[in-house]
């Protein structure tokens, strides 16, 4: 199994791309170890020491680390994990059928934004920010050189729109304020 890395805006944040799906569809995010129960995944990557925060989708693990811990050595035991349960052939995640309050709704909306679509944006010299969440449609606001660039309407829309959508059910559009 391979297993890429790749480094956020977020210092204390870093994101693993395994080769296999780790969850049907959806986006899933552990604030803490109690939230984790009955997650094979979670679990384990809240016994890490230094494990803050942990954010799952089909493709991705976006893991927060506690401020004064270190990549270097929390970085490969993360890995190590992501390895020992997504080669078990068990379900990473249990899928619950429980309804999502709007506060999770937007928490997980802000973990995705932060952990995919900020970094790119950001190559480009740009920045995009959550500004609220109604009724199934996600205002932001594009900042730096996509505010006003004549392609953030298409980044908007092909991009930030599709990858919203795609993970997040309860997305239906994405429009700049």
């Amino acid at each position: 199994m391979i297993i890429q890395t790749q480094e956020t805006l977020n210092p204390n944040v870093m994101n693993f791309f395994p080769d296999v799906k780790i969850i049907n569809s959806g986006v899933v995010e552990f604030a803490n170890a109690k939230e984790a129960k009955g997650s094979p995944l979670a679990e384990k990557l809240f016994d890490l020491d230094g494990v803050e925060n942990i954010l799952v989708s089909s493709e991705m693990v976006s893991v927060t680390k506690e401020g004064d811990s270190d990549w270097t050595g929390l970085k490969p035991r993360v890995l190590a994990v992501l390895m020992e349960v997504l080669t078990t052939g068990e379900p990473a995640v249990k899928e619950e059928n429980k309804q999502k309050s709007h506060e999770e709704i937007v928490k997980q909306i802000k973990g995705l934004l932060d952990a995919r679509i900020r970094p790119a944006v950001a190559q480009d010299g740009g920045d995009i920010v959550f500004a609220a969440f109604e009724n199934g449609i996600l205002y932001v606001e594009m900042q730096g050189s996509c505010n006003g660039c004549p392609y953030a309407m298409v980044t908007l829309k092909e991009g930030v729109e599709k990858v919203l959508k795609s993970y997040i059910p309860e997305v239906k559009a994405v429009e700049a304020v």
